[in-house]
C-alpha cells in the first residue's frame, strides 16, 4: 500500500447517509494516518505509554493493552521492555483492527492478539493495563465496572494508563477547546465536509466523560492515586496506580 492510499479519506466524499462510525476494513487502512490527525499530541500519548512500561512492567507478570486498534500502543510496550520476560495481551473487538495489526512488523516480541469484547477480558496478574481511547467507545453505564475490574486484576504496585476524550467542567472552556480542537484539525488538512460528516457519524458512538466524572470512576474503582499527567485541548492521559 502506497503512502497516498494510506492517507485518510473516509469522509472526504459527500455521503448522502451518514452512517454510525466503525472501525471498519477502510478506517482500519488508514487508521495510522486518522488518528495521529484527529488527536493532538498522540505520538507523545505513545512516548509516556512506553515511559510506563519502562516503570511499572514486571518480570512474569501480563499486560493488556484494551482497546488495542494497530497496536501501537503493545509495539511501544513491546520495545521498552524487550528484556524483560512478561505477556503481552492486545484486544479489540474490531476483527479488521486486529487483522491488520497482525500483519504489521513487531520486531519479534510475542503477542497474543484477540478479537473479544474487552468487557469479556478476564483481567489477572497485571503490572500494566492501557486503555488508550478506548473506554469512550463503551457506554457509560458500563464504564466503572471496567475500571473495577481493572483495578481488581492489577498486582499491588500495578498501573492503568486512561487516555480520554474529555468533556470540561466549564462551559466556556468546553467550547474555546472545541474551536482549537477544530482549528487543529483543520491545520492537519482536514476539511470542513470531512471534519462535519465525522463528527455526524460518530455522534452516539464516541460519548466523552465530564473531566470530573472520569476522575470520579477511578476513584471509585479503588486506585490510590490518580494524577493527570497529559492533556491538549479536551485529551487528558491519566496515570492511575494501585495501592
Amino acid at each position: 500500500m502506497s503512502k497516498d492510499d494510506r492517507r485518510d479519506r473516509v469522509f472526504a466524499r459527500r455521503l448522502s447517509d451518514v452512517k454510525a462510525f466503525e472501525f471498519s476494513a477502510d478506517v482500519a487502512a488508514v487508521f495510522e494516518d486518522m488518528i495521529s490527525r484527529s488527536v493532538p499530541g498522540y505520538p507523545l500519548l505513545l512516548h509516556l505509554i512506553g515511559l510506563y512500561a519502562d516503570l511499572f512492567v514486571t518480570p512474569g507478570s501480563r499486560v493488556y493493552d484494551l482497546g488495542c486498534s494497530l497496536g501501537d500502543a503493545t509495539r511501544r510496550i513491546a520495545a521498552q521492555t524487550r528484556g524483560i520476560e512478561r505477556e503481552l495481551i492486545a484486544v479489540d473487538n474490531a476483527p479488521a483492527m486486529i487483522e491488520r495489526a497482525r500483519e504489521l512488523p513487531l520486531d519479534g516480541a510475542s503477542v497474543d492478539w484477540r478479537c473479544e469484547d474487552i468487557r469479556d477480558t478476564e483481567i489477572v496478574d497485571a503490572s500494566l493495563v492501557v486503555l488508550n481511547l478506548t473506554l469512550q467507545f463503551l457506554p457509560p453505564a458500563e464504564r466503572e465496572a471496567l475500571l473495577q475490574r481493572i483495578h481488581d486484576g492489577l498486582d499491588a504496585g500495578g498501573a492503568l494508563v486512561l487516555s480520554e476524550k474529555i468533556e470540561l467542567d466549564h462551559a466556556l472552556e468546553q467550547q474555546r477547546m472545541n474551536e482549537l480542537h477544530l482549528a487543529f484539525k483543520k491545520t492537519m488538512g482536514y476539511s470542513d465536509l470531512e471534519i462535519a460528516q465525522k463528527r455526524s457519524a460518530i455522534e452516539n458512538v464516541l460519548v466523552p466523560d465530564l473531566q470530573s466524572r472520569l476522575e470520579e470512576r477511578l476513584r471509585h474503582a479503588g486506585f490510590g492515586e490518580v494524577f493527570l499527567c497529559f492533556r491538549c485541548f479536551n485529551f487528558v492521559s491519566y496515570l492511575a496506580i494501585k495501592a
